[in-house]
């Protein structure tokens, strides 16, 4: 009798875990996960997989609190962070079809200022990116995007 009881709580224990880890789902994390932005070039780098590759792990993290995108064109846009950050979980997985070059046009212990170009079928759009030194981590503070 002793050995069918814990048996069965056996079988309940496990059941109760099973469906409690079904419930999280797979993948799911109970903490924002961090991405290392210690260095300008990590943080650039992670911009890129972001805008190009779709990522969506640590893009709250990636922008400034005081980021701004620009889009000029006859139809001049500006975006805030948090519509930029919206969209970009938005098309997480998405892969843009286009060649991606990155040039670090300057470069000193504060700030970064790169140009990067994703060159597409029909046009290109380049993008001049500034990453700032916050605290312990570099940031992605504005953005101002062009097309030919």
């Amino acid at each position: 009798m002793k050995t069918l009881v814990k048996t069965f709580a056996a079988a309940a224990l496990i059941a109760v875990s099973t469906f409690a880890m079904a419930a999280e789902g797979p993948g799911s994390k109970s903490a924002k996960t961090n991405v290392n932005f210690s260095t300008a070039d990590f943080a650039l780098e992670h911009y890129v997989a972001v805008t190009t590759q779709g990522e969506s792990v640590g893009v709250e993290q990636l922008f400034a609190e005081d980021f701004n995108q620009k889009i000029q064109s006859s139809n001049a846009q500006n975006h805030s962070r948090s519509a930029v950050v919206k969209l970009l979980k938005k098309q997480k997985g998405e892969k843009l079809n286009c060649v991606v070059s990155t040039d670090i046009l300057e470069e000193s212990a504060d700030y970064m200022i790169a140009r990067v170009t994703l060159k597409f079928e029909s046009f290109t759009k380049t993008d001049l990116v500034t990453l700032v030194h916050e605290g312990d981590s570099w940031k992605v503070s504005n953005s101002i995007n062009s097309y030919k």
